[in-house]
């Protein structure tokens, strides 16, 4: 054999069943659809009020929501990557959550009803962030540390 052919894998390693999945990493997946989910009917109600209501500004309306329905695609995205357990889709869903937490802040500092939802999305990105930065999470995505090449 050549030092440019691979051996065909052994048909016991091949057969052998994944280990299952996290309950964290099901979890974090779960919150990260949750939030694309939120952004994404957010989104389309701002839009549908734009089009149908009595805006202030109809192109501003629009464009937000549109944009909003646009970024609900990172955190579905990245809930799709961790149920499959790929290692890429740790990265956005941790960048979505660093998103929120300025938002949360934004919407703790108002006095009216939107307190509670900055108090929930706190909350839920505080959660996913440490759901997702957790060893098992990791192991289970493949990730290695820096340095780490085992």
């Amino acid at each position: 054999m050549s030092s440019q052919q691979n051996p065909a894998p052994d048909t016991a390693e091949a057969a052998a069943p994944a280990a299952p999945r996290p309950r964290r990493l099901t979890y974090a997946a779960a919150l990260a659809a949750l939030e694309g989910t939120a952004l994404l009917a957010g989104g389309l109600w701002v839009l549908v009020l734009g089009l149908t209501g009595a805006p202030d500004d109809r192109q501003q309306a629009v464009t937000l929501g549109i944009t909003l329905a646009v970024l609900a695609l990172l955190p579905l995205l990245a809930a799709r990557g961790l149920l499959l357990r790929r290692g890429w889709s740790r990265g956005p869903a941790v960048i979505t959550q660093v998103m929120a937490l300025p938002v949360a802040y934004n919407l703790l500092q108002a006095d009216s009803m939107a307190i509670p939802a900055g108090i929930a999305l706190a909350v839920v990105a505080v959660a996913a962030l440490v759901l997702l930065v957790n060893g098992e999470t990791t192991r289970a995505l493949g990730i290695k540390g820096p340095g780490r090449s085992e």
